[in-house]
This record gives structure tokens, sequence and C-alpha cells, in this order.
């Protein structure tokens, strides 16, 4: 036997500790339990989580799931040394696409992976999970939680997010009703939200800046917190005008922007035009495009730029779309419309010179569906 063998080996001597993750487990079951709703108990323990669609109050339901993750903002969290925000937009970038098709988000499951288990730093993650379910109205049902040493280093850690909804038979939103003239609403996101981060972190590592330092564009917050902000959660908002029937449609702006997202949620035949002039381009996304020298195009299809949904209403019901959102919290403004256009859906984004940090007036196309 060599000198780096041992006679009798554990599971801990291999770099996963089994006490640690039963800590864990013991930690977040009271934030499980805080996203009680009608259909579950959320009781964590048992090998899968059980839902009724019946007790939800649904008759003949449509299901209809979203997974996602966060992306390289784990990055951002793990070098500023702050985790309780990275959960709420786990749940934020899978709710966010459920609605959009018209569901109400009922139950929500994570899976977390790290090379190794800090139980208050996942507590802290997990922490923001429960936010974000509470704020959706979705019940944290189950997870599970990997230590994998020699896949990930240290503390590093992934996130994956599971999201199940359901609507009525009948009542989903899939954009068959949109047309020329439909008005867009945009609703303001809270800031970067979960796409571009490995753009955003080259821009901070090539400028040898650090998540500590105020940040220029928001002097009551360092960089980290700032860049943390997290996703906004629409659902609530949206499911309200949704159920008065004022809207048509609406979309998630995500990883694209407005150019790669808008053609998804339209039929053949149409464009969405934004205009960019209806509003100011937040402080956090001046300041990236400034400091990366970024085209407008590439703004238009990397970030959301202000807006983290659009909605899409008929002229006569846009006063009471927007009333109905904005009474719900939101930031809601009227940001283009929709008209007739020759073969597949596309979207173009136009300002004039000083809008988003042009010279001159601008205009890009891009995109296409069916």
């Amino acid at each position: 036997m060599s000198e780096n063998t041992k006679s009798q080996y554990t599971y801990k001597d291999a770099g996963v500790d089994i006490d640690a993750g039963e800590s864990l487990v013991e930690k977040i079951k009271p934030m499980a339990a805080s996203t009680r709703r009608a259909g579950s108990d959320a009781s964590l323990g048992g090998f899968g989580g059980l839902f009724d669609l019946k007790a939800a109050g649904y008759s003949d339901p449509i299901l209809v799931a979203a997974t996602d993750g966060v992306g390289t903002k784990l990055k951002v969290a793990l070098e500023a040394g702050r985790h309780d925000t990275v959960g709420i937009d786990l749940v934020a970038m899978c709710v966010n696409d459920l609605v959009v098709q018209g569901a109400e988000p009922l139950l929500f499951l994570d899976y977390m992976a790290t090379g190794h288990l800090e139980v208050d730093q996942m507590a802290s993650v997990v922490s923001g999970i429960a936010e974000g379910c509470r704020q959706s109205g979705s019940v944290l049902i189950g997870g599970e939680t990997a230590e994998m040493p020699g896949m990930y280093s240290g503390g590093d850690y992934d996130l994956a997010g599971f999201s199940v909804g359901a609507a009525e038979r009948g009542t989903l939103l899939d954009g068959a009703h949109v047309k020329d003239g439909d008005v867009l609403i945009g609703l303001t996101s809270s800031g970067i939200h979960s796409n571009g981060y490995s753009l955003v972190r080259r821009l901070v590592d090539d400028h040898k800046l650090s998540y500590n330092d105020p940040a220029p564009f928001d002097l009551d917050n360092t960089l980290g917190e700032a860049l943390l902000a997290p996703t906004k959660i629409y659902v609530k908002s949206c499911l309200s005008a949704i159920k008065a029937g004022k809207i048509h449609a609406l979309c998630h702006v995500t990883g694209g922007g407005f150019l790669e997202n808008l053609p998804r949620i339209l039929p053949k035949g149409t464009r969405a035009n934004i205009n960019a002039d209806a509003w100011n381009l937040p402080p956090v996304f001046a300041w990236l495009q400034h400091m990366g020298g970024i085209a407008t195009a590439e703004m238009a299809r990397t970030f959301n730029c202000g807006m983290g949904m659009v909605v899409v209403a008929s002229p006569n019901k846009v006063d009471e779309a927007l009333n109905i959102l904005q009474g719900e919290g939101e930031i809601a403004m009227v940001i283009g419309h929709i008209s007739a256009h020759a073969g597949k859906a596309d979207c173009q984004v136009s300002g004039n010179a000083d809008t988003w940090g042009s010279n001159s007036d601008w205009s890009v196309i891009t995109g296409g569906q069916g």
C-alpha cells in the first residue's frame, strides 16, 4: 500500500459531506414552508413533490413548464461574496417565461451543484429562491443539492430552476391575435436581469475594476451590489392584465434583447416597432455602453435596455391595460406598435441622434419567425 492510500475510506475523504447536506436541508425547510399555496403543503424530505391542481382551482388545465439558470451572473455573486439575490433571478427567469404564455406559475424545483458544500452560502441562495417563489405565487416543492468535488472548484456553484404552471384550456396566449395597429407597452426592468453578464464581466475585468468599489452609476451601492440587482418578476401584474382580457401577447426580454425575442411571439406578416426615444437608457446600461463602446444595435440585441417585459394590446384597450399594470406597481409606458410586414415576423428598434449614445438617427432590424 502506497503512502497516499488509506486502509479505510469515507465519502467525506472524497470531498462529499453528507452531514453538511443534512444540515442544509434542515435550514431550508422553513424557507420552503413559507411558500405554501393552495395545492401543496411545501414539505421537503420526500422523493418527489406533490401538487393538487384541483385544490389550486383548476378544472381543465393545460400544464406549461420552463427551465433556466442564472448564467455567469453567479461569478459576480461569488466575487462580490453575496448570494441572497441570485435565487430570485433563478425563479424569475423561469416564471416570467411561463406567464408570457398565459400560465400561472404553481410549483418550483431547484438544482444546485457545487464543488464544496458551504451550508450558509447555499442557505443564502435558497432564501432568494423562496423569496422569488413568494413573489410569483409558486410553491418551492423540492430540489436537489449535489456536492461534486472535481467538477467545480472550491465554493463555485451552479443553479438550475424548473417551474410548472397551468392555464385553463383555451386561455393560453400564443400571439395569434396580434395584428397591425396593436400597441407595445414596456414594463421597466430592475437592471440587467440575468443576461449579458459574460460581456459585463469582461468589461469589469478589462478595466481592472473591483466589485467592492462604489458603482460608477449608483453611488449608494458597490459595483457588485448594483450588478446583482435581481431580475424583476412580472407574474402578478401580467396575470391581472391577462385575466382582465386586456392583452394579446407578452414578451419576456432576455438574451437577444428586443431584436431576438419579440419576433418569437408575433405571427407571420407582422413587425414589432420599438421607439427607443420613448424612455431614457437606465444608468447601468449607459455606463456599460460608454465603457465598452457598444454599438446601439449590439445593445438592442444583448440587453433588455430598461424594459424587461413587453405587452401587446389592442389600441382600444391600451389605457385599461396601463391602468391595471400600473395599479399592480409596474412602471409601464407605450414604447411602440405593431405594423404589417411581408414575410417573417421581425423587430425594428429605432432612435434619434443622442438616443442610446448614438451620434445620428439609427434603426436596426433583425429576427424572424414563421
